[in-house]
């Protein structure tokens, strides 16, 4: 066995720390720049919904400008947007390469994606229950806890996992400029020295932290759906 395993994946069985780091690194790019997203993009999904015309605290330039600032920065492929923001990403943590590096342009890539993906969970809501809430007093702060985000737990939980999913493609994106993680050890011995075997790796751990993160969110849905 071990001697089909060495035949098969000759550079993963020497390369085993590494790959065990890479993993942490990508697992801490996917937390930091996941958590700084989700609160941030929570904020910015829900002024877009209640700044709509005709919702409960409309205003026209607010969701004007939220809304082209959001359009323009989606329009930016990851790859350029890794570039443009180095001086921006030195400015805040010191450097632009290793995980510590990726945590801006990640954070900047994936608040976009994910105020649309709120935006869109939030404007499901039943516009009954937000009139009967209006009916009752209740001021828009409350409508946004009470109505908005509680009843929109499902649908948030969804758009979360969406996004999560995707910033795992992204932490992969980072690595290929130096940014660390999974992405950065596939490319320097996957790619750059042909060890094809390190890649095939890679991509299966990728997979997982995918198919873990679409299994938790399919859980917390079914818990959460009423």
């Amino acid at each position: 066995m071990e001697g089909l395993v060495q035949k098969l994946l000759p550079n993963v069985i020497t390369k085993i720390p590494d790959i065990f780091k890479a993993t942490g690194e990508t697992l801490i790019m996917i937390l930091v720049a996941g958590l700084i997203s989700f609160v941030i993009g929570i904020i910015l999904g829900v002024i877009l919904v209640v700044t709509r015309e005709g919702n409960i605290l409309e205003n026209k330039p607010v969701y004007f400008v939220l809304e082209k600032v959001i359009n323009i920065t989606r329009s930016i492929p990851f790859i350029i947007l890794l570039a443009a923001v180095i001086p921006l990403t030195r400015a805040i943590v010191g450097t632009a390469i290793g995980t510590k590096g990726s945590f801006v342009p990640l954070v900047l890539g994936t608040i976009p994606f994910f105020a649309r993906q709120i935006e869109s969970a939030l404007s499901e809501t039943d516009k009954g229950i937000i009139e009967a809430a209006e009916a009752m007093g209740s001021s828009p702060f409350e409508i946004i806890f009470r109505v908005y985000l509680k009843e929109g737990v499902p649908n948030i939980v969804r758009a979360t996992t969406i996004t999560f999913v995707s910033l795992v493609g992204l932490t992969a994106m980072a690595g290929s400029v130096g940014g660390g993680g999974l992405g950065d050890l596939a490319i320097r011995y996957g790619y750059q020295r042909y060890q094809v075997d390190i890649t095939f790796v890679t991509v299966i751990i990728l997979l997982i932290l995918v198919n873990i993160i679409q299994g938790a969110g399919n859980i917390i849905i079914k818990k959460t759906t009423h």
